[in-house]
């Protein structure tokens, strides 16, 4: 059974780094037909893809996140970690990894992580 669990701090300071981590287990990370990336949802709006890295370490990223994110892996603890540099309070939301099956879509989320951007 494939788990995505996100770790990290639930309080960030407005101009520093938002770090997270996903830890995955049931499925490497190297296995070629996934991709492993973050979605966001602020407060009361919709769902935001942020990016992804695909088997073989390459990221993609949403345009309008590029100057500030960071999406690696590490495949020695099969995980997945997320930079977004310069935060905001419109940072704040529940960020989720998530699992995409090459042309076909979304399949496995993890449970969220709440990350408040605060002084």
């Amino acid at each position: 059974q494939v788990q995505l669990q996100e770790s990290g701090p639930g309080l960030v300071a407005p101009s520093q780094t938002l770090s997270l981590t996903c830890t995955v287990s049931g499925e490497s990370i190297t296995t070629n037909v996934y991709l492993w990336g973050w979605i966001r949802q602020p407060p009361g709006k919709g769902l935001e893809w942020m990016g992804d890295i695909n088997y073989i370490g390459t990221s993609f990223y949403s345009p309008s996140l590029r100057s500030r994110t960071v999406i690696s892996r590490d495949t020695s603890k099969n995980q997945v970690t997320l930079q977004l540099n310069s935060v905001t309070p419109a940072d704040t939301a529940v960020y989720y990894c998530v699992r995409t099956v090459t042309n076909q879509g979304l399949d496995y989320w993890g449970q969220g992580t709440l990350v408040i951007v605060s002084s």
